[in-house]
């Protein structure tokens, strides 16, 4: 087949060159000598010059081909130079690490992992975006996507690294005015706060021994941020629904108080998703390793999933 690659049947040349022989430069490239000469052959046509002065015992360059291998003199060690460098993203944390995160895990649990991570790695720089959007990985050129809930793709690789379970609570100052729920039912009088996108829509689920109530909420309230809920929650606004990873500082400050602490709610599982390859670069491998330990060891996102 004839190609127009520039670079084909160069590297056959060189070895011959250096050898002064075409079976011992078969050798070095790990290829049959009638392979070896096909390449050089199919060049030297490419070309319209000969190269070589072949003999049954013998081979040299002529003219031609002393004047092309001193162009080519340093071709060799750019090309195992381009190659060390690709190798490196495959063994170092090099290079730049592309980052989709959600708004509600970036700025107190992703951010203190990438700024750990930039510390350990100077070799690596981050661009970290954060949205609710479901990007295409591969499409938008993003190395890793870190997700509440992610469709399972074929050409993608998903990792759980975390789990935070969903807690309804209140301020103080709301529950002393409304009171506080004794059963899910109540919450159809009280003013909820809900996440507009939660993935099951405009109800709440609690679960306790076979029981199952799943409740319809009106909200007086609803948001598509999470930590603009946990403001007007603290503020006195009403009930909301969100998960520990974004109101558990408040609870344990005390400016939020769990309700209906005896039923379960669900447990929301946080995952890293990359694209699917045998050679997952080290810089990815290296911050999903980093990013699932550091929420291992979080009181509020090392849970199991539901």
């Amino acid at each position: 087949m004839k190609t127009t690659d520039p670079l084909a049947g160069i590297m056959a040349f060189l070895a011959v060159a250096d050898r002064a022989s075409c079976t011992a430069a078969a050798e070095d490239l790990e290829m049959g000598r009638t392979a070896v000469d096909a390449q050089i052959r199919a060049l030297e046509a490419r070309l319209g010059v000969r190269l070589l002065h072949r003999s049954t015992r013998s081979v040299r360059l002529t003219e031609a081909g002393t004047v092309y291998r001193e162009a080519l003199a340093d071709i060799q060690d750019r090309v195992r130079d381009a190659g060390r460098t690709a190798t490196a993203f495959q063994t170092e944390a090099v290079g730049r690490l592309r980052i989709s995160a959600p708004p509600d895990l970036g700025p107190d649990h992703v951010a203190p992992v990438v700024a750990r991570f930039l510390a350990e790695n100077p070799a690596v720089s981050i661009d970290l975006q954060l949205s609710t959007d479901a990007v295409d990985l591969i499409g938008d050129s993003f190395d890793l996507a870190i997700r509440g809930a992610l469709a399972v793709e074929p050409t993608l690789v998903t990792r759980q690294i975390g789990a935070s379970p969903l807690i309804a609570c209140a301020s103080p100052s709301y529950l002393d005015q409304r009171g506080v729920p004794a059963a899910p039912q109540e919450l159809a009088t009280h003013a909820c706060l809900h996440f507009s996108e939660l993935r099951w829509g405009r109800k709440w689920r609690f679960e306790r021994d076979s029981q199952v109530a799943d409740v319809p909420v009106l909200p007086r309230l609803e948001c598509n941020n999470g930590p603009t809920l946990l403001a007007a929650a603290i503020a006195g606004a009403g009930i909301a629904l969100e998960p520990a990873f974004v109101v558990g500082p408040a609870i344990r400050a005390g400016t939020l108080v769990p309700i209906l602490t005896g039923w379960r709610l669900p447990v929301i599982p946080v995952h890293a998703a990359y694209p699917a390859n045998r050679n997952i670069a080290s810089k990815v491998r290296s911050f999903v390793t980093l990013l699932a330990t550091a929420f291992a060891g979080h009181p509020d996102l090392g849970g199991t999933p539901g």
